[in-house]
């Protein structure tokens, strides 16, 4: 019986780990450090706005849920600007340590 709790408590750690080093992801709109969100919403008007303040020094941040989240793979986003995407990583404050950004559906 000993050994089947210990097997058990071996499996829950392993699957919690699995889960935890997964991150997390959200679902929002690429906007710009300037504009914030104002360009909640895709769409080539917000995509070519982006694209200019980035341009012009902003840095891309994430618009989800309302809340803006700072952005450290930069370069993964300039094909993203102004368009909605799903971003995975890790959250710390309201910066976001990418490991992914793909469209989203």
């Amino acid at each position: 019986m000993t050994k089947r709790l210990v097997l058990l408590m071996a499996v829950l750690l392993a699957l919690s780990s699995m889960v935890w080093a997964g991150g997390s992801s959200w679902t929002g709109t690429v906007s710009d450090s300037h504009c914030g969100a104002k360009h909640a919403e895709p769409g080539e008007k917000s995509a070519g706005c982006v694209r200019s303040c980035v341009k012009g020094g902003a840095k891309y941040v994430l618009v989800s849920e309302g809340k803006v989240y700072e952005l450290d793979a930069q370069d993964k986003f300039a094909p993203f600007a102004g368009k909605s995407v799903k971003v995975t990583g890790e959250l710390k404050g309201t910066a976001i340590t990418v490991a992914s950004v793909e469209a989203a559906n």
